[in-house]
């Protein structure tokens, strides 16, 4: 049975006013209160939303993420499951070596690369760093592959700090929303930040990954499957009843995902 595509006569002006009187680019559509609800509404979805790569530790998660540019977590989770059995350390990945490292990951994009700066991150860890993973950003961005939003990923996901990893998904939705447009991921990361409400701060990078990823995907928006279809501001938006408010399943992460 075809879903109905409800447009209301709000949505309508919302479309007309995407091309004529849009507020200034950079400023989100969404007042205090709606930007209070919408992030609500994510965290009674889900709790406690998780990233989608696999690591073992701030090393590993350090690699995994830099490997993920130009990839999907699913195939860097399926190259590093083995990698990291046998180089867990920098140490130990130094010893592997980039001939072989480039076996493990052969699978995905830019594998060529991304082995030589795997190789050169672990070595600048070891003499710089003394084997350990810093926990500043200044200091995360001088790695090797290691850009602002990998760094931003391993402070939040490896020593529990509020930070906006602006990945292609979060860089889509707070455009197609109007939720905080930028040119750049470097001005969506500082409009978000300033917008969000400090108590979803922690978890709002993940909730926006996996709600483009899952919900208000790139090639066509489920508009009908949003909880927050009532609120959006998207020209695009097909619907505007809300899915029902519920706490989706656990997610599944590494191998449990892949079986």
């Amino acid at each position: 049975m075809a879903n109905p595509k409800i447009k209301s006569s709000a949505q309508t002006a919302k479309k007309s006013n995407a091309t004529a009187g849009r507020k200034p680019a950079g400023k989100s559509l969404y007042s205090k209160a709606e930007l209070e609800e919408i992030f609500r509404r994510f965290s009674i979805q889900r709790p406690e939303p998780k990233g989608e790569l696999e690591h073992v530790n701030p090393f590993t998660l350090v690699v995994a993420v830099a490997l993920s540019a130009q990839a999907t977590d699913a195939g860097v989770n399926k190259a590093t499951r083995a990698l990291f059995a046998v180089a867990d350390t920098p140490q130990k990945m130094l010893d592997l070596g980039e001939e072989r490292i480039r076996e493990y990951i052969k699978t995905i994009g830019l594998y060529r690369n991304k082995a030589k700066n795997v190789v050169a991150l672990s070595e600048k860890l070891i003499t710089d760093f003394g084997g350990e993973v810093p926990r500043t950003r200044e200091e995360l961005i001088t790695l090797p592959g290691v850009g602002r939003k990998t760094a931003n990923v391993v402070l939040s996901m490896a020593f529990g700090q509020a930070t906006m990893a602006v990945d292609t998904h979060i860089f889509r939705i707070a455009n197609r929303l109007l939720l905080a447009p930028g040119k750049t991921p470097d001005e969506v990361e500082q409009r978000l930040m300033k917008i969000i409400p400090d108590q979803y701060l922690y978890h709002a990078h993940h909730w926006l990954i996996l709600h483009g990823r899952y919900i208000c995907k790139a090639r066509k928006p489920e508009c009908e499957r949003c909880v927050i279809a009532d609120l959006c501001r998207s020209p695009e938006k097909t619907w505007d009843i809300p899915a029902p408010l519920v706490e989706l399943p656990p997610q599944i992460i590494g191998a449990e995902a892949a079986s």
